[in-house]
């Protein structure tokens, strides 16, 4: 039987207390930390929600917590499901049906990644552009559920360029390098070949990673906005002569965590400025109609 996002969502806002998120936020492998500055209303274990999808892989602690960051009221996935973990594809709509369910509006995806490009190494962080999805899989395949988006939808725009402007703007500011670029989903759980990551530079991919675009998919059927980062982990194979291992992933994560932590605090804090302008404006433009 399918998982039901309603059921689940039922089930945390139970556990919230009336607690109305507008940012959704999903961390990547050894990004977990960034949870732990969320001033938290409720944490919640995601095996305690029903009709949830369960995280199995090390570095994801499987935990979704609701509170504020930056001012922002935010809900966090600390883990995310993978295709690669066996999952029906179906499921993986799940965990963002649920966040939107809650009330989000924008969608902040986090991932680690290894870079094919020299200039950009370890600890780097690369704003996603756009995306390849190269695992020949899609969540949204089988029946439409036009309770939450349209058979067909564009995604042209997948990644909100206003968000990204904003997201540059803050990292200019606080001095942090920001990279642009392509990211491609490689299915897994092995890593890629040399000769695979010859090919994916010729397509056009600055990054390659094994998670993010289920998640932005059902995101943009849904209509919210989406912004992502990759944490650079690594230099993909055949660029460098490290031995690649999830091991390697999590440490290198850390590298550049703080930085990252650090962007995404202040740019919610920024960003909530801006919606409320936003806000005051209309509530000035209804009033003079």
């Amino acid at each position: 039987m399918p998982l039901d996002p309603h059921v689940a969502a039922e089930y945390v806002q139970t556990q919230a207390a009336g607690f109305t998120p507008r940012v959704g936020i999903i961390l990547g492998s050894g990004l977990g930390g960034l949870a732990d500055k969320i001033d938290a209303v409720a944490s919640i274990d995601f095996k305690d929600i029903p009709d949830f999808p369960q995280s199995t892989v090390e570095g994801h602690a499987g935990r979704l917590i609701l509170g504020r960051l930056g001012g922002m009221p935010v809900v966090c996935m600390q883990g995310r499901i993978h295709l690669y973990e066996g999952i029906d594809p179906q499921d993986l709509t799940v965990p963002v049906r649920v966040l939107k369910l809650l009330g989000i509006e924008i969608l902040l995806v986090t991932n680690a990644a290894g870079s094919m490009s020299e200039d950009m190494g370890p600890g780097s962080l690369m704003l996603i552009s756009d995306h390849i999805n190269f695992t020949g899989r899609n969540p949204l395949v089988g029946e439409n559920d036009d309770r939450f988006g349209p058979r067909f939808f564009p995604m042209g725009d997948a990644y909100d360029a206003t968000l990204r402007e904003h997201f540059k703007a803050v990292a200019k500011e606080m001095g942090i390098k920001l990279h642009e670029g392509v990211y491609l989903h490689y299915l897994g759980p092995n890593f890629e070949t040399p000769a695979e990551i010859k090919a994916f530079k010729v397509m056009g991919a600055d990054a390659v990673g094994m998670s993010t675009t289920p998640e932005v998919l059902v995101a943009r059927h849904m209509g919210l906005r989406v912004a992502a980062i990759s944490n650079i982990t690594n230099l993909a194979a055949g660029m460098s002569k490290t031995e690649l291992s999830h091991e390697q992933t999590l440490e290198c994560a850390k590298l550049a965590a703080e930085d990252l932590e650090s962007l995404v605090t202040i740019f919610l804090e920024t960003l909530k400025r801006e919606l409320l302008k936003a806000h005051l404006r209309e509530e000035k433009n209804g009033d003079a109609e």
